[in-house]
């Protein structure tokens, strides 16, 4: 074999092998954006004494959620009645519950968009005693099975963690030796 034909060889590989990186790069980037999932943070705030929520959705889940939701042209940037349905869906699919598994009110305080996300907000008076919190957070995962929705608890002791993923219903937090 002669140099020109090894080269031309050597050549060919490293372009099969430089097309076959980006398609796997390619790849990992299609997948990375079907991740679904959001993000809320269940605040006990000790100066309002509410429990406040912040629900935080990936902009383009939004997009795509009102879609098939409601209808195929819902436009959740630019129209507001599309994005009160969208904050209601949410709230109809998240709840809080006391230690008797009474569901505690919580009114919408609002939602927007900011960036990349959209955004819904709740508030309810912290009751007296609180010993944890039994919580249900569904939104979007009727639409997906994939869909993630991590859940932070902060403001009385550790930031706790609950992540509502495949069978996930109701997930509990308890505060022991927190008392309001």
């Amino acid at each position: 074999m002669t140099t020109n034909k090894v080269a031309i060889i050597y050549r060919q590989w490293g372009l099969i092998a430089l097309l076959f990186g980006l398609s796997l790069s390619f790849s990992a980037v299609t997948q990375a954006h079907q991740i679904k999932a959001a993000i809320t943070t269940v605040l006990f705030n000790p100066r309002t004494e509410n429990i406040e929520v912040m629900h935080r959705f990936n902009l383009h889940d939004a997009e795509h959620a009102v879609k098939a939701l409601f209808d195929k042209q819902a436009d959740i940037l630019d129209d507001s009645a599309t994005q009160q349905q969208f904050a209601d869906y949410v709230t109809k699919r998240f709840a809080l519950l006391d230690a008797k598994q009474h569901s505690l009110a919580l009114k919408t305080v609002g939602y927007e968009t900011e960036g990349k996300f959209f955004w819904v907000y709740q508030e309810t008076q912290q009751p007296p005693e609180l010993a944890g919190l039994t919580i249900r957070h569904d939104a979007l995962r009727d639409l997906w099975p994939a869909q993630v929705n991590t859940l932070n608890v902060e403001g009385i002791g550790d930031v706790k963690t609950l992540t509502f993923e495949g069978n996930a219903r109701l997930l509990e937090v308890e505060f022991a030796g927190h008392h309001h």
